[in-house]
C-alpha cells in the first residue's frame, strides 16, 4: 500500500474525518483531500510529518505501511479488523458502532471497578 491507502486506513483507525485531520494537522481539507483522491498524489516531508504526528503514527508508517515496531503501540488483530470494518460503513453507522464499542468498554470497567469494591 502507498500513502494514500495508509493515509485512508490509519484515518479509520483513528476514526478521524479528514475536516478533524485538517484542524488537528493544520493541513488544509482540500489538501488532504487530493492525498486522499484517484491521483494520491503525495505530500512533502513537512506536510507529511504534521499529516503523522496528528494520527500519531511515523510519517515511514504513512509512507510505507511498515511500522518500527520498538516505538509504536502494537494492537491486537481485532482492533485492526474492527478499524477495517468500520471504514467500509458509511458515517452514521460508524459513529453507532464506535459509541456501542464505548459503551461495552465503559461497563466493562464499572464491572472491574464493582468487584474490586467487593473484595
Amino acid at each position: 500500500m502507498g500513502f494514500k491507502d495508509n493515509l485512508k486506513s490509519e484515518l479509520a483507525f483513528s476514526g478521524m474525518l479528514v475536516k478533524e485531520l485538517a484542524v488537528k494537522s493544520g493541513v488544509n481539507k482540500y489538501s488532504l483531500d487530493n492525498y486522499l483522491n484517484a491521483r494520491g498524489q503525495v505530500p512533502s516531508v513537512e506536510v507529511g510529518v504534521k499529516i503523522a504526528q496528528a494520527l500519531g503514527v511515523s510519517v515511514e508508517y504513512l509512507v510505507t505501511g511498515k511500522e518500527n515496531k520498538r516505538e509504536n503501540i502494537l494492537y491486537p488483530i481485532e482492533a485492526r479488523k474492527i478499524a477495517e470494518i468500520t471504514s467500509q460503513m458509511c458515517e452514521k453507522n460508524r459513529k453507532i458502532a464506535v459509541a456501542i464499542i464505548r459503551s461495552m468498554k465503559k461497563h466493562e470497567d464499572e464491572e472491574e471497578k464493582h468487584e474490586k469494591n467487593n473484595e
